[in-house]
């Protein structure tokens, strides 16, 4: 869970891409700045989120309709993602 007990104050939609982040920075491990991770992913419908962190790891989670994930990402790939409608959270 985030420190602040999941309570966030922005959300962006997330469009699923295998190379564009968030913050509209593309992913490069020697990249000299990081792109802005998200505090968490909310998933309105249920089925498969494919996070990507900040250091280019990769992992799937299967997801209910109405999950919130507390992961530290950077992007949800497009390739095996199925979940639909999510949002990244974050405390500004």
């Amino acid at each position: 869970m985030s420190q602040s007990g999941g309570i966030y104050n922005k959300a962006t939609v997330v469009t699923k891409s295998d190379t564009v982040n968030f913050d509209g920075s593309t992913y490069s491990a020697s990249a000299s700045t990081k792109a802005i991770p998200a505090n968490a992913i909310f998933a309105g419908g249920a089925g498969v989120v494919v996070a990507v962190f900040e250091d280019g790891s990769i992992a799937p989670f299967t997801v209910l309709a109405g999950t919130v994930l507390p992961l530290k990402c950077i992007r949800v790939n497009s390739t095996n993602t199925t979940a639909t409608v999510m949002n990244a959270l974050y405390q500004v």
